[in-house]
């Protein structure tokens, strides 16, 4: 029987998703050994492997239909309509159903490049608003507690599905059962309905694997997160026990690598995962589980929806504006927008490719929690009113190329978007002495972190830092990243004779990737009193030495430790050093 194109079409499309979800669960179902056999590089490279998979495999379908299909056939929308039906029917029973409508959007993308984006012709809304039926599978196990909360995460630690032991499992069941005997609500803790419940699966990520589900008792529930270590050698050991939603959020954050977990069903977990974290976006958590693309997706829809409300309209980022990148935000929507500008100031000497080169280097690196992911898009389209004037007047003076008018339509034909944070400038502008501190501590931590992973932000001045809802600095404007292993970091020489000193030209050489350390307090503080209190903070931060030193680390194949909790919160936890949250 021979099939339509809009058929064909359909069926390659799904083939082409098949062979992606195949890869994707083998990347991701080797992270337990990888765990246990504390392959961190090894780590740090599937992860890589896993985000690049996804543009191979929609290419390498793109290859498929153009040899399948005739020209006029692929490039007809009424060929996509009816292969849009064809393809709803085609994954009508899947689990993964939401994961495939995303693919076949990628797949139509291509081939108009972003244009005619209408739900006629691909899955701009869902095929349905929940899965076809509930799966039935079971995601989690559980322990009622009656009343022995040490003998519950003995449960919990025992009956993880790891293949490396405990190195000291009584210990661990001690701190943990303590801990939640000190912090659970009294409510939860006197119930006899008590019960810790954990999702089977695990999440990987770095150095890391994670339990993760919630304590219940009394018609109430706290989330629980258990993290553990392998100390190479040594066996597991749990590190913490975190039972807040902000400190869960953390872990879930989108300034992290995707975590590596096996997900049967990606749209009851989650739920699931939403029932812990109520103020995360489903497009973040879609992502944090790995199915970034998904994730965008998710993100676009829920703009759609609030952009139609009309509460408020597009305007310019507050704060100072940037030399490369022009930035507006929909206030409602804690989103930030990133253009590129079509010409840069003076002292960007780059172009448009290198711009985005260095968001792609970003988006396959390990983020350390310290660097916002990004979702980037094509062709971007909204009403004229939806901008203030001033704003929308903004656009087209500095990106004409990549802003344009069209009747009452704005298309913005390239963007990035990122999560909303306060600018740090903007936010010492507003604190007490102890806030202050705080802040330039973990500003200075970023640094540390992003570079003992090999990044060197470049350009480091405050407006390109951001604090969190939680308090964290993250690091978000990456036109001048790059590795830190590319950097020489040197020592000011001495100078030879007085007069050397006083010139206004460096009495030195610098070459183009020469950095010295030294020059960071000027540059980076106007206001002698912060400058002075970083340097007291970090000043390691300003010896060529130090960084010599980590781009040697580096160099020797060492993976950091950086945990997505406090170092005070880790059960064992020394002095801490910099390179830990």
């Amino acid at each position: 029987m021979k099939h339509s194109p809009a058929y064909r079409l359909a069926a390659t499309i799904l083939h082409g998703f098949d062979e992606y979800r195949t890869r994707f669960k083998e990347i991701t179902a080797d992270a337990s050994r990888r765990f246990r056999d504390a392959a961190w590089r090894e780590a740090q490279q599937a992860s890589a492997e896993r985000i690049n998979l996804y543009e191979e495999k929609v290419g390498e379908t793109l290859g498929r239909l153009r040899r399948a299909l005739d020209d006029d056939d692929l490039t007809h929308c009424e060929c996509w309509r009816e292969a849009r039906n064809h393809y709803a029917e085609l994954i009508s029973e899947r689990l993964d159903y939401e994961l495939a409508e995303t693919y076949f959007n990628s797949l139509f993308c291509s081939i108009f490049h972003h244009r005619h984006i209408r739900n006629d012709w691909m899955f701009v809304y869902s095929s349905r608003n929940a899965a076809a039926h509930h799966s039935g599978l079971e995601p989690c196990r559980r322990r009622r507690v009656k009343g022995d909360w040490n003998e519950a995460i003995r449960w919990a630690l025992a009956e993880a599905p790891f293949e490396t032991p405990f190195e000291e499992l009584e210990r661990d069941v001690r701190l943990g059962g303590d801990f939640l005997n000190g912090h659970l609500p009294q409510t939860i803790l006197d119930a006899p309905d008590a019960e810790i419940e954990l999702l089977k699966s695990v999440f990987y990520r770095n150095k890391g694997a994670y339990l993760v589900g919630r304590v219940r008792g009394d018609g109430a529930q706290v989330p629980l997160v258990l993290p553990i270590l392998h100390d190479q050698g040594e066996g597991l050991h749990l590190d913490t026990v975190l039972i807040e939603s902000d400190e869960v959020s953390i872990i879930f954050s989108f300034t992290r690598a995707y975590f590596q977990v096996e997900v049967q069903v990606p749209g009851e977990f989650v739920d699931y995962l939403q029932q812990l974290m109520p103020d995360k976006p489903a497009g973040e958590l879609y992502s944090a589980i790995g199915f970034f693309k998904h994730g965008k997706t998710e993100f676009f829809r829920a703009l759609n929806r609030q952009v139609a409300k009309r509460e408020d309209q597009f305007i310019i980022a507050p704060g100072v504006r940037g030399m490369v990148m022009a930035v507006f935000v929909l206030p409602s929507f804690r989103t930030v927008f990133k253009i590129i500008k079509d010409r840069f100031d003076p002292s960007k000497e780059m172009s448009h490719d290198t711009v985005r080169e260095k968001y792609r280097l970003v988006k396959r690196h390990d983020r350390v929690g310290r660097m916002a992911d990004t979702q980037e898009f094509s062709n971007f389209i909204a009403r004229k009113d939806h901008f203030a004037p001033e704003c929308l007047e903004h656009l087209l003076e500095v990106a004409p190329s990549t802003v344009q008018l069209r009747g009452d339509k704005v298309i913005i034909k390239h963007c990035y978007t990122e999560r909303m944070m306060t600018p740090l400038n903007l936010y010492l502008e507003q604190c007490g002495a102890a806030e202050t501190r705080a802040v330039l501590k973990d500003y200075g931590n970023a640094i540390k972190q992003m570079a003992a992973a090999n990044i060197f932000p470049g350009d480091m001045l405050l407006k390109n830092f951001g604090v969190t809802r939680h308090g964290r600095v993250i690091f978000y404007d990456y036109d001048e990243v790059c590795y830190l292993t590319e950097c020489h970091f040197r020592h000011i020489p001495e100078p030879m004779y007085p007069e050397q000193e006083l010139s206004s030209e460096p009495w030195y050489s610098v070459g183009p990737n020469d950095i010295f350390p030294e020059e960071f307090g000027p540059f980076l503080f106007a206001d002698t009193k912060r400058r002075k209190l970083f340097y007291e903070l970090h000043p390691e931060l300003f010896d060529a030495d130090y960084w010599k030193g980590l781009q040697q680390a580096i160099v020797d194949g060492r993976v950091i430790d950086v945990y997505p909790y406090r170092n005070k919160q880790r059960f064992s936890a020394g002095e801490e050093n910099g390179l830990v949250y």
